[in-house]
């Protein structure tokens, strides 16, 4: 019998970039994507963050991420989707001097918030997602030389620093969208209730123009700038989703994740981020190992379940996992304890997800770390290091000013999906 060739997690580190303040790696590539760490101005040789304000930190990041992925034999035009993280939202603005040197032509898609705090104390934070034409069956190129295609339309609002929409492979990467109002090219008048609807209509309308429906979304991450906030975005929701008669049959919601965030461009109460299944593939994959992937949501009575999103999104060869707040699943309530505790039952919750659909913690390549204080990271990792032992997952840490019922922690992960979805395989 001839063994099945399969994707593998292919995690990697150079000593170009700075080594991983925690135990993760510097970037874990899966299939078509490699999932980048994000990177923290710190000088590789000296371990330390350089000397200098928002614009000298802001160059840091990107050498060391352009470091990454050369060492991977990727370029930096391979970027389909970045993140960047400031602690003053005043200062994006030098950060976009900077990052027009690193993308001169092609532009990603991209989303800028304002959080709390940063590791290290850092002004800026950067975090890529990457194409991986190769894949990561071993040796066993999937499909050649995938092509990005890259699309905007005047429906929706135009930044002259990203594109609207990136697809690569098996998803589309959309920029966060801001409430702004695609004619005018401003906010729209109106509370939290009128700015979520005109991101969701802004999703909506790229969406359409690369003729993808709305349900084929996966994961939504929601900023707001007050938590308070989130019935009124909830209401809203709740009339986008879901969008198709069967979808609607199914009571289909993508998986999502709900962060506090301290500031948004041009001081809105709210931006919506979507990544979103691309059935159709990009070229030269073949029409037969394209067309009629299949969406596949999950959810576990193990875990506690929100009305509004699905525990576990699958498509192709990724699950997407819904933040999980440290409840306990029998009693839906808080934990009691501390960070320790907390951590520990955000992960165990995580992981009862992952066993629900024949998963292990050992197929996560990314994880999100949300937290309410900074400092509590070393406590976090004392138990974060008992479910990833092998320190493989990418990752990701930011302060938030709040979270959903003042807990102390919020994950979220990004999960390898082998088997792929029917009828891919």
């Amino acid at each position: 019998m001839i063994a099945k060739k399969v994707n593998s997690i292919l995690a990697r580190n150079t000593n170009n970039a700075p080594q991983s303040i925690g135990p993760y790696s510097q970037t874990v590539a899966f299939s078509h994507y490699n999932n980048l760490s994000a990177q923290l101005p710190i000088d590789p040789k000296s371990g330390k963050l350089i000397a200098g304000g928002i614009k000298e930190q802001a160059e840091q990041c990107f050498k060391n991420v352009k470091a990454i992925v050369e060492s991977i034999d990727h370029v930096m035009n391979d970027v389909v989707r970045i993140t960047v993280f400031v602690k003053n939202i005043k200062d994006s603005m030098f950060v976009d001097e900077v990052y027009k040197t690193f993308f001169p032509a092609y532009l990603p898609t991209r989303t800028i918030v304002a959080v709390a705090a940063l590791p290290l104390n850092a002004l800026v934070q950067i975090e890529v997602l990457v194409s991986n034409g190769e894949g990561t069956i071993s040796n066993a190129p999937q499909a050649g030389n995938l092509i990005k295609l890259i699309n905007n339309t005047t429906n929706a609002p135009t930044c002259a620093l990203s594109s609207q929409t990136v697809s690569f492979s098996h998803y589309n990467n959309l920029s966060a969208q801001l409430p702004i109002d695609p004619k005018t090219g401003r906010l729209v008048t109106g509370s939290v209730n009128e700015q979520t609807g005109q991101c969701l209509k802004n999703i909506k309308a790229i969406l359409e123009s690369i003729d993808v429906p709305f349900d084929d979304i996966v994961k939504i991450n929601i900023f707001l700038k007050n938590l308070a906030d989130i019935d009124a975005v909830n209401e809203v929701y709740a009339t986008f989703f879901p969008d198709s008669a069967i979808a609607r049959a199914m009571a289909y919601f993508p998986a999502r994740t709900v962060i506090e965030v301290s500031a948004l461009p041009m001081d809105a109460l709210v931006q919506i981020e979507a990544v979103v299944s691309h059935g159709d593939g990009t070229p030269p994959q073949a029409v037969k190992d394209r067309h009629g992937i299949v969406i596949k949501a999950n959810n576990t009575k193990n875990v506690p379940s929100c009305p509004l999103s699905s525990q576990t999104v699958a498509f192709s060869h990724y699950n997407h996992i819904s933040a999980q707040l440290p409840f306990d699943p029998k009693t839906g309530e808080m934990i009691v304890g501390g960070i320790k505790e907390q951590a520990e039952q955000c992960l165990k919750n995580i992981k009862a997800i992952l066993e629900s659909i024949n998963h292990a913690m050992e197929d996560v390549v990314k994880v999100n770390l949300f937290l309410k204080n900074i400092s509590d990271i070393e406590a976090v990792d004392e138990i974060y290091g008992t479910f990833f032992p092998s320190g493989i997952p990418a990752r990701r840490t930011v302060e938030v000013s709040s979270l959903l019922k003042n807990a102390l922690i919020q994950i979220d992960v990004v999960v390898s999906n082998a088997e792929g979805t029917p009828p891919h395989v």
